[in-house]
């Protein structure tokens, strides 16, 4: 990793839907003159002085000039962060060039990606150049897949201190959500279907839960793509959009933490519907929902202000283990989950990198095998985040 770098982070796409609200985070939470510099890239001079004017940020940020699609320039402005903040997907079409630049010039780097198959090709080719040049590369710092990851980090945690030991079969299910995916999430999603389309063998990356495990197979895992009742939880549960990105990252995270929640670990990911007819109805219509597909929103677009302010997210956490012993935590978001929360998520992940250089050496990694109980703090402490044990 870089530590003697003229810029602390720099933020990639910052006249973007998204990468403004990152930037507005940063201002706020941080300013100019503490103890993060922080600056804002795009591919305009002229568009990202109009951005920070429009956006009350002071003069004293700078602006660096950078396009995906003129490599010379991503390698320059890596070579000036200790991190890069990077909204600009879909990473599968735009990303490639920055990773291997950041993965060369041993700069870290957050993004907001839920694209495996595109992940699986970073991990393979620069996985081994992150390692020699210290770059601490960390896919999915937003909502696919922090609450998730770290919901899971935090649920094992707390079996060590009350069992033991961690817990070999948990279980993610969404209680309750308000917001909508970002354009950029439905834009990702659109191209690794085209892409699927193009490249049978994608398939088979697409559907392994293990994908991104670097060849460790554990044990069968459930599909989670048809309606279930579970008793006990007395609800009907459906299929969970992010839950394909999502289990793969959490095996991943147990792969690079040593196989610390065990070599047979089990989990799935759902969304609870409630129980009876009407319980099993939701669920119906949700594992046959194909909207998003069909939605039209594109990256740049996104909800108001007082949208992003009013949505939420609940999850919960439910360990068990072969003895019969059972716990279960919670990981709830005070605004919408595709952008209000994401922006402050992925801002603080690149400041735990920043302000954390013990925390993990260079490699391709997950945010709760890197950053885990520091960023969980900074989340509670700063970004409307919170866990808690509930039973």
């Amino acid at each position: 990793m870089a530590t003697d770098r003229e810029l602390g982070i720099i933020v990639y796409g910052a006249t973007g839907y998204t990468g403004r609200l990152v930037c507005e985070y940063l201002n706020e939470q941080y300013g100019v003159a503490g103890e993060i510099s922080w600056a804002m890239a795009g591919r305009s001079q002229d568009k990202l002085e109009q951005v920070r004017d429009e956006m009350g940020i002071s003069a004293d940020v700078p602006l660096v000039v950078a396009d995906a699609g003129d490599p010379a320039s991503v390698d320059a402005m890596v070579k000036r962060a200790q991190v890069i903040v990077t909204t600009v997907g879909p990473y599968q079409l735009y990303g490639s060039d920055l990773v291997r630049a950041c993965a060369e010039a041993g700069t870290d780097y957050v993004d907001l990606c839920g694209e495996p198959g595109w992940m699986h090709e970073m991990i393979e080719a620069h996985g081994a150049a992150a390692k020699a040049s210290g770059a601490r590369i960390v896919f999915s710092c937003g909502f696919d897949s922090i609450p998730f990851d770290l919901g899971v980090l935090f649920l094992q945690e707390t079996a060590k201190e009350k069992l033991g030991a961690p817990v070999s079969r948990v279980k993610g299910r969404v209680r309750a959500m308000q917001g909508t995916f970002s354009g950029g999430t439905l834009a990702s999603f659109k191209a690794t279907m085209a892409a699927a389309a193009e490249n049978p063998e994608l398939v088979s990356v697409l559907m392994n839960p293990f994908a991104l495990s670097e060849g460790f197979q554990g044990p069968e895992q459930p599909h989670g793509m048809a309606p279930i009742f579970e008793e006990d939880l007395d609800s009907w549960s459906a299929p969970f959009i992010m839950a394909t990105i999502n289990t793969k990252n959490i095996h991943r995270s147990n792969l690079l933490l040593n196989h610390g929640y065990g070599d047979n670990f089990v989990y799935d990911e759902m969304m609870l519907t409630g129980p009876g007819e009407q319980g099993e109805a939701i669920a119906t219509a949700v594992a046959e929902d194909k909207s998003m597909a069909e939605n039209p929103i594109k990256p740049g677009e996104g909800p108001s202000k007082e949208e992003r302010d009013n949505g939420f997210y609940d999850v919960l956490f439910l360990g068990s283990n072969t003895a019969g012993d059972t716990l279960s935590v919670s990981v709830k978001g005070d605004k919408d989950p595709g952008y209000g929360s994401t922006s402050k998520m992925i801002a603080e992940s690149a400041v735990v990198l920043l302000l954390n250089p013990e925390q993990a050496s260079g490699g391709i990694w997950t945010p709760g095998a890197a950053l885990g109980t520091p960023l969980i703090e900074r989340l509670q402490a700063n970004a409307g985040l919170t866990f808690a044990v509930e039973s």
